[in-house]
């Protein structure tokens, strides 16, 4: 906890000089990317947490090369006892099937196919983070010309605290999911519109965020376009399947529903709203309100013109209202939090950092209870701070009266 708060107060003091300078030697660009590279690698070699999620991934793809489907298949079945390794018999909810989209289920089994660990899988994520250092260096050097984005504001991605605790140190499938939002960026950028319109249906079937991005693409890429992303989508669920679900109707998401239903943490939004809107209801509700801003954004802005305001936003709004905000969701947004316009939102990506308190406690044995509200009020009081301050100084002054001349 110390050395995280340590680590968020040293990114955003780092925030301030990349935006207030405008340009660093290029030389300074690599240095720095060589110690986001070292930390990163001394995060790869702590052990996972006995119950994070990457124990899930290597049980959902263990489950598929073996034949199995993971979104029927229950960890805690007696029947499959036999199927877990040490690695899978502490993932955490045994009791319900994998919730994860067909895209990160299709992931975890390449990444088991060749070797099936915890380990295997952080060294993919990293890979993915590195990848999306040399996409958004391509982005950032090929919008620099007309929107004043300059290279070195890739560290403001490769040193935020979150990516080495969250990538390589528990190791989260949300950085692949990152990766081609990245690439369905930039290939709007070039105007690749099959690309960019693929990219994002790939994101998708990760996890479903990004699904509120869509009226950024609007005219942006063609029907046609838009139809083959569909049709990708669709073929990545083709294994998953079975003849249960055509007997009896159901699409295959898992325990998607049951995560919507009854999984809160540090979601005050959603929480206020609980005791008087159905809780599905409030989950539509939070995609509203994404698409809505990316409505927004899109009617503001030319269809030409690029801003990463336009991705992290929409997304941003989207997870405020959500039921549950864990600190590596907000990993989809790093890659975008390059411009001052985003300065809340990386405010949000440190002020999180508390929230971890909880780990912290269940690392003492204490069971997993509601989020202490100080816990909130630091995190979201902060955001709220700072969001009157940049309102207050955008506000317009008034003029000065002019002086009366002296009797």
């Amino acid at each position: 906890m110390a050395s995280l708060t340590l680590a968020g107060i040293a990114y955003l003091l780092a925030i301030r000089e990349f935006f207030a300078t405008l340009r660093f030697p290029r030389r300074v660009v690599v240095l720095g990317l060589v110690l986001a590279a070292v930390w990163h690698v001394e995060f790869l070699q702590l052990p996972v947490g006995p119950d994070d999620d990457i124990h899930r991934y290597v049980w959902d793809g263990r489950l598929q090369r073996l034949g199995y489907n993971p979104y029927i298949v229950v960890p805690s079945d007696p029947a499959v006892k036999w199927l877990h390794t040490p690695e899978t018999l502490n993932l955490n909810n045994p009791d319900l099937p994998s919730p994860y989209p067909a895209g990160a289920q299709l992931f975890f089994r390449a990444v088991t196919a060749i070797q099936e660990s915890t380990f295997a899988l952080k060294v993919a994520f990293l890979v993915c983070e590195f990848a999306i250092i040399f996409v958004l260096l391509d982005l950032l050097r090929g919008a620099r010309q007309g929107q004043g984005q300059r290279a070195h504001l890739v560290l403001a991605f490769a040193w935020n605290p979150l990516l080495a605790i969250e990538v390589v140190g528990s190791g989260h499938v949300d950085i692949v999911g990152a990766l081609f939002l990245v690439v369905s960026a930039a290939a709007l950028v070039r105007r690749w519109r099959a690309t960019a319109a693929v990219a994002l249906g790939l994101a998708i079937a990760v996890k479903f965020l990004p699904i509120v991005l869509l009226p950024l693409y609007w005219k942006r890429v063609r029907i046609r376009d838009a139809a083959l992303a569909a049709a990708v989508v669709a073929v990545l669920y083709v294994p998953f399947l079975d003849r249960p679900f055509f007997c009896h109707g159901r699409i295959p998401i898992g325990s998607l529903g049951t995560y919507v239903q009854n999984f809160r943490f540090n979601g005050p939004v959603f929480a206020a709203l609980a005791r008087v809107v159905h809780p599905q209801l409030l989950a539509g509700l939070a995609v509203l309100v994404g698409l809505l801003t990316a409505t927004w954004h899109r009617i503001r802005r030319a269809a030409t013109e690029w801003s990463p305001g336009l991705f992290a936003w929409p997304m941003a709004a989207c997870l405020l209202c959500a039921p549950v905000v864990f600190p590596w969701y907000l990993l989809w947004l790093l890659p975008f939090l390059t411009s001052a316009s985003t300065l809340l939102i990386i405010l949000w990506t440190v002020s999180i950092i508390p929230t971890y308190v909880q780990w912290h406690l269940r690392a003492l044995g204490r069971p997993w209870v509601a989020l202490p509200g100080w816990v909130m009020l630091l995190e979201y009081g902060c955001l709220a701070i700072a969001a009157a301050i940049i309102a207050l100084r955008r506000m317009p002054q008034s003029p000065a009266p002019n002086a009366q001349p002296s009797r």
